[in-house]
C-alpha cells in the first residue's frame, strides 16, 4: 500500500485534562483549541510497566509495523494515510491514548530518575516561590539551591526549590534557616510517573487515571 502525508484527526470524544487543574477538562470543541502536535501517546512495555510520552508519528509506527500488543481507551485520534493502487482505498488508522508495545523494556528502562531541568522543577513546584508562596509566571521563577552551592550543596532535585527572583535574591548564598526564609514545602524527587504528569499539560482522561493508579503511595498528585 502506497502512502503519502498522513492526515491525523483528533477526535472529539477524547477529553484532555490539565495536570494542574485535574477537576478541568478540555475538548477539541472548547475555546481553548488543543494542538494536535500537543497531544502524546501513553507508550507501555508489554508488561504494562509506563514507559514514556510518544508522537502521533511513532505510535502511528507500532501499529503499521504489527508492534501493538494491546490497547486501553477508547481510540482519540484517526491517522489518514496513503491510497492503494489496487482497491483505490484510503488507510485509516485509528490511535489509543495508551499503548502496549510488543516485548518488554530493560530494566534500566523502568522507572529512570527524571533530568532536572527548570521546566520539570518549576513544574514540580506548580510555579510557586517555595519562600513567599507567590504564584509566578515562567519568566518571573529561578532555581534557588536550598544549600547554596558555595557552602557544598549539590544540584539535586533533594536539594533546589522554585524560588521568584525576589527571594532568590534576597536569601542569597545563605540555607533558609541562616536567612531565616522556612520553606514551604519539602523539595523531592519525583518518581517517573509523577514526572510524566507533570511534564504534560494535555493529559487524556484515561491516561490520567492510568497514571494516578501507579503514583507512589505517598505522592502529592495523587489527591
Amino acid at each position: 500500500m502506497e502512502t503519502d502525508s498522513a492526515n491525523p484527526r483528533l477526535i472529539r470524544t477524547g477529553s484532555l485534562t490539565d495536570p494542574a487543574n485535574a477537576a478541568s477538562a478540555l475538548t477539541p470543541a472548547d475555546s481553548r483549541p488543543v494542538r494536535l502536535d500537543a497531544v502524546r501517546l501513553l507508550s507501555l512495555d508489554a508488561h504494562g510497566r509506563v514507559l514514556d510520552w510518544m508522537s502521533w508519528q511513532d505510535a502511528t509506527c507500532l501499529y503499521a509495523r504489527g508492534a501493538v500488543a494491546w490497547t486501553l481507551g477508547d481510540p482519540c485520534l484517526v491517522v489518514h494515510g496513503g491510497t492503494s493502487r489496487l482497491s483505490g482505498e484510503r488507510s485509516v488508522q485509528p490511535l489509543h491514548p495508551i499503548i502496549a508495545a510488543r516485548g518488554h523494556a530493560r530494566a534500566h528502562a523502568l522507572d529512570p530518575t527524571p533530568a532536572l531541568t527548570n521546566t520539570a522543577l518549576f513544574a514540580r513546584d506548580q510555579h510557586l516561590c517555595l519562600y513567599c508562596g507567590r504564584d509566578c509566571s515562567r519568566q518571573q521563577l529561578t532555581r534557588d539551591h536550598v544549600k547554596p552551592l558555595s557552602q557544598g550543596g549539590r544540584d539535586i532535585w533533594e536539594n533546589v526549590v522554585t524560588a521568584c527572583f525576589h527571594c532568590n535574591s534576597r536569601k542569597g548564598g545563605r540555607t533558609p534557616q541562616q536567612a531565616s526564609m522556612p520553606l514551604l514545602a519539602v523539595p523531592y524527587r519525583p518518581s517517573w510517573v509523577e514526572h510524566l504528569i507533570l511534564s504534560n499539560r494535555n493529559i487524556l482522561a484515561d491516561q490520567m487515571a492510568f497514571l494516578k493508579s501507579h503514583l507512589p503511595r505517598r505522592s502529592r498528585l495523587s489527591a
